[in-house]
């Protein structure tokens, strides 16, 4: 699969618009899941293997080179860490979390009337 970057087609972009990239990218199985558990902590790919529920390691490979390549995620002597641009994209994920768990309650509201 070709590393969806700003200028280059990808999947709802023929002119590879910027936040189409973006969301390309993370609309990739265990993208987002990466983001997030690196918030926390640089983590060695064992670590992160295990915190994203036991990802195949050929996938998490992958994911990881993709978030290198994109600058979002950096090899450190720590392991794996988000890079200044990582952080602020999480930045904009981490709200989300919250809103999630709101979301949640209602659904959960819903099937009980």
């Amino acid at each position: 699969m070709k590393l969806p970057l700003p200028g280059s087609a990808v999947r709802g972009s023929k002119t590879g618009k910027p936040i189409m990239a973006l969301l390309d990218l993370l609309g990739r199985t265990w993208s987002l899941g990466i983001v997030w558990n690196l918030h926390y902590e640089p983590c060695t790919f064992r670590e992160l293997q295990s915190k994203c529920e036991d990802i195949s390691p050929t996938l998490l490979n992958t994911r990881i080179r993709e978030l290198i390549a994109t600058a979002i995620v950096e090899k450190t002597c720590d392991g794996y860490a988000l890079t200044r641009l990582g952080n602020e994209l999480f930045g904009l994920i981490k709200p989300m979390g919250s809103w999630s768990h709101t979301w949640a309650e209602a659904l959960e509201g819903k099937s009980n009337e």
